[in-house]
């Protein structure tokens, strides 16, 4: 299954066994909805960014109870590590270790699509669909997403801007789980809760938040040419795998970046030591030191697609540039240095001019 979570049957339906045949093979009996439908639920927060504060006193007045009809706030940890992690440590291990109660586990490296090359492109539609339903979620559910308190912001950001991608009405991004623990709100251990399963409806995605590959080598492409509509590339991966100094963390992979982009490694955006996000003024200095232009198009890029919506995330809060023209590169560093042909001299280093 996509989740670690033990599900209980549908009220006078299938058994234990049955669960998954019920969500795979079965995507016509989804119900379809628009990205854009309008459910008029209030949305409890007013920030896309959620302080400890306000999630634990919304949980107080909304818990996830699979009772009541009423949209319910869903802690959902979205804890992931790097593949080549010191520690060799996991998201399920930190989600089984601590975790704010009755919150749900999203396994980044499971709900993705299958086929690709690529690591953490995002799924289909209906393995979204599936994946959500399975997690016990309602398409009116107000959704917060958060990390371990490990790293404080990592791919948090990622799951939050999927489930946008998807159209979910309500998701926000816990700022952060490591002040949670801090402020020593309620935390639980151990082997995980009962969810009952629900029938999520199919979405549409919103292909206005994805680059893909062919439009990021035409802005690559494009690069300093007369006339070019000057999209923006931030990237943002360590200073080190930017300039092809060092390595790419997954074997047999080049470093370097692509023309004209922009180096912002996703934690100068954060605190250094509470790993929050910084204060939208602090955000806003550093996008316009960087030479970033709010007027132009912006495409965020990192190594898998995962830090890539930190910085779009900081964008966001920072209310830098028209979201209308803000995409996150989907397929990012990994599927870039694997597709494109060494006679396009698109991978630059420190070496290379621009």
């Amino acid at each position: 299954m996509s989740f670690i979570a033990v599900l209980r049957p549908l009220r006078g339906s299938l058994p234990q066994s049955g669960l998954r045949q019920l969500y795979q093979g079965r995507a016509h009996h989804f119900p379809t909805v628009p990205t854009a439908a309008k459910f008029g639920t209030p949305r409890s927060f007013s920030s896309y960014l959620v302080t400890p504060t306000e999630l634990s006193e919304a949980l107080k007045k909304s818990p996830p109870s699979p009772i009541s009809s009423e949209p319910r706030v869903i802690p959902l940890c979205a804890s992931w590590f790097m593949p080549n992690d010191p520690e060799g440590r996991t998201g399920i291990d930190v989600f089984r270790e601590k975790r704010i109660p009755k919150a749900r586990f999203f396994d980044l490296d499971k709900v993705i699509d299958k086929r690709s090359p690529y690591p953490h492109m995002l799924p289909s539609a209906t393995k979204f669909a599936e994946s959500m339903s399975e997690l016990g979620i309602r398409r009116d559910d107000i959704v917060v997403v958060y990390d371990s308190k490990e790293l404080g912001i990592f791919s948090a950001p990622r799951v939050a801007w999927t489930m946008k991608v998807f159209g979910h009405p309500s998701v926000h991004i816990l700022n952060n789980f490591r002040l949670w623990v801090q402020q020593e709100l309620p935390t639980e251990s151990g082997n995980v809760w009962t969810v009952e399963c629900g029938t999520y409806p199919i979405p549409e995605m919103d292909e206005a938040k994805v680059a893909e590959y062919e439009e990021v080598r035409e802005v690559a492409l494009d690069y300093n040419k007369e006339g070019a509509e000057g999209v923006q590339i931030i990237d943002a991966r360590s200073a080190g795998r930017f300039t092809g100094k060092d390595p790419e963390p997954r074997p047999g992979l080049s470093s370097g970046h692509m023309p004209g982009s922009v180096n912002i490694p996703f934690d100068k955006v954060l605190d250094p030591e509470t790993k929050t996000f910084l204060p939208a003024d602090k955000l806003r200095e550093i996008f316009t030191k960087s030479g970033v232009d709010p007027e132009r198009p912006i495409i965020s890029s990192c190594g898998t697609g995962v830090t890539a919506c930190i910085i779009e995330t900081a964008l966001n809060e920072a209310q830098f540039g028209n979201p209308e023209k803000r995409k996150v590169y989907d397929g990012s560093w990994t599927e870039w240095a694997q597709r494109v042909k060494p006679s396009d001299s698109l991978i630059r280093s420190a070496e290379t001019p621009e």
